[in-house]
């Protein structure tokens, strides 16, 4: 057994460039384990400028100065950042709250809808059964309610942590931009000389991930426009809260569309019951579903950079344990990480 194990750390941990791997990697773990708030803002800044950073080799190839590229799609993300800011968030928090206030009334009505069911189907549903139903909702609901009381408490403590990020984040993005060469310089200068394979590792992870982020992005925004004018027009209440919902759901592959179903369905029930208008909303978002699955997806993403649907799920699970919601969102980055960092990495010997 020891033989077997010897034999394994000499095959992958006996060449430099896997030992420094191993060192960056527990580095990276520590520092986000110790430092992980503090982290936030620079993760943050790192993927928006990582995000924009092909529009400025863009206009570079089409001869623009790397400065003036930089001003330019800074500014285009000041400008969508303004737009949100003054046109969208405000509508989404006002939608939210509003949500939130109807939250108790739709409670009530689902209590109203449980007792019922005694009365018209009494051979199917007991009176003991309902009156446990109709308890655990009004225990939710008083709960419900000191949630919201603590959530608006905490928002306001951290409203004025969240001005420093509004700030501190766009100048991060900014330098990211404009120093990126001197930034991977710095830290080259820590790296063995010999990295051939790593060299290798990183051009792997930053196409795939590259490409697997802005891909990302993109279907976000096509899904939420195309959901925004669909609940428009079909009249749903709280449209641009479910829009943007069924558009941030795309993150997490099949958990998040399973998680937005339960409010489209729910809100689009309270509104207008077993009607026409609930048929059309549920095959419009049953269409919606289908063709980002079955042909945006496809589409936007090669078949090399799609991962197995079981990998996706242990992803999901793992990274979110790990790194609670924002392991979630970040679950398939991470599993590409970890997918080419095992197919790359760096063998003293070969295995027989």
């Amino acid at each position: 057994m020891f033989q077997i194990f010897a034999k394994w750390l000499r095959c992958y941990f006996s060449d430099i460039e896997a030992v420094s791997l191993s060192i960056i990697i527990i580095l990276v773990i520590l520092m986000f384990l110790l430092m992980g708030r503090i982290m936030i803002p620079i993760i943050a800044s790192m993927i928006i400028a990582y995000m924009l950073t092909g529009l400025v080799e863009q206009l570079q190839r089409w001869r623009f100065p790397h400065l003036l590229a930089v001003i330019l799609v800074f500014s285009l993300f000041i400008g969508t950042l303004l737009i949100l800011f003054i046109w969208l968030l405000p509508l989404l928090l006002q939608q939210l709250i509003n949500l939130f206030t109807e939250i108790p009334h739709m409670l009530n009505r689902v209590q109203d809808f449980v007792a019922s069911l005694q009365i018209n189907h009494p051979e199917f549903f007991s009176t003991d059964l309902i009156k446990r139903v109709t308890t655990e909702l009004s225990q939710y609901v008083t709960k419900f309610g000191q949630f919201i009381l603590s959530f608006f408490i905490a928002t306001v403590s951290n409203v004025m942590t969240f001005v420093v990020y509004l700030v501190i984040v766009p100048l991060l993005v900014f330098f990211f931009l404009k120093d990126t060469k001197q930034i991977c310089d710095w830290f080259i200068r820590f790296l063995p000389e010999k990295r051939q394979v790593m060299n290798q590792i990183w051009l792997e992870v930053d196409r795939k991930i590259g490409d697997f982020i802005r891909g990302k992005l993109l279907e976000i925004m096509v899904v939420t426009l195309i959901s925004f004018a669909a609940f428009a027009l079909l009249g749903i209440n709280y449209f641009v809260l479910l829009a943007v919902g069924v558009g941030i759901s795309v993150i997490i592959p099949y958990v998040g569309a399973i998680l937005i179903t339960f409010p489209v369905v729910i809100i689009a029930y309270l509104q207008w019951g077993w009607s026409a208008h609930f048929a059309y909303l549920l095959i419009t978002y049953t269409i919606i579903i289908a063709l980002d699955a079955n042909l945006l997806t496809p589409l936007i993403f090669s078949e090399k950079m799609r991962l197995h649907p079981v990998a996706i799920i242990l992803a999901i699970l793992i990274f979110g344990a790990l790194w609670g919601i924002w392991g979630v969102f970040f679950a398939i980055p991470l599993a590409t990480l970890v997918d080419v960092l095992l197919k790359r990495w760096p063998r003293k010997i070969k295995e027989e």
